[in-house]
C-alpha cells in the first residue's frame, strides 16, 4: 500500500537560487515514513517500548524538477518486502500538477536497541505492533 502525506514548501527551506534545498527531500521523505507508522499506529512511543527502532542504511535521490515556496507536495512512502533483516522503501515528492519533483529510495531495517542488531523479518514486526497493519502492506520483490 502506499501512503501519502501533504507538505507546503516553506520560505526558510529555499537556498540561494530560490529553490528547495536538497537536503530538505531526505526531511520531507522521512516526514512521510514517520507519519505512515504513526497512521498504522506504530508511533516511536510504542517501538521505543518494544525496543526496537527503524534505521536507514542507504538512500538515493533522483532530482526530477525544482520546488519553489509556497508550492503543495505530495510525498509517498512504500515498503517493499525484501528478504532477510532490511526492506525497500519507494517514495515520489510530486507536485500539485502531477510532475515528480524527486523519487526517493532507500533501504531500512529495524534496529533491536538492546542488541544493537538488526532484526529479521523487520515489517513483519512492525505489522505485529500496528493498530491499522493493513497500511504496512507490502509488495513483494
Amino acid at each position: 500500500m502506499t501512503y501519502f502525506t501533504d507538505v507546503t514548501v516553506r520560505g526558510y527551506e529555499l537556498d540561494t537560487q530560490g529553490h528547495l534545498n536538497q537536503a530538505v527531500y531526505l526531511q520531507y521523505a522521512e516526514h512521510a515514513r514517520w507519519e505512515l507508522l504513526r497512521a498504522a499506529g506504530v508511533p516511536q512511543e510504542k517501538m521505543l517500548a518494544a525496543g526496537i527502532g527503524p534505521v536507514q542504511l542507504e538512500v538515493t535521490v533522483k532530482y526530477r524538477r525544482e520546488l519553489r515556496g509556497g508550492e503543495r507536495v505530495r510525498v509517498s512512502c512504500a515498503f517493499v518486502r525484501g528478504t532477510g533483516k532490511v526492506f525497500e522503501i519507494r517514495q515520489r515528492v510530486t507536485k500539485e500538477d502531477g510532475t515528480v519533483a524527486a523519487e526517493i529510495g532507500a533501504v531500512g531495517g529495524v534496529l533491536d536497541l538492546s542488541a544493537r542488531k538488526l532484526i529479521a523479518d523487520p515489517l513483519g514486526r512492525l505489522a505485529s505492533l500496528a493498530d491499522k497493519p493493513e497500511l504496512l502492506e507490502v509488495e513483494e520483490v
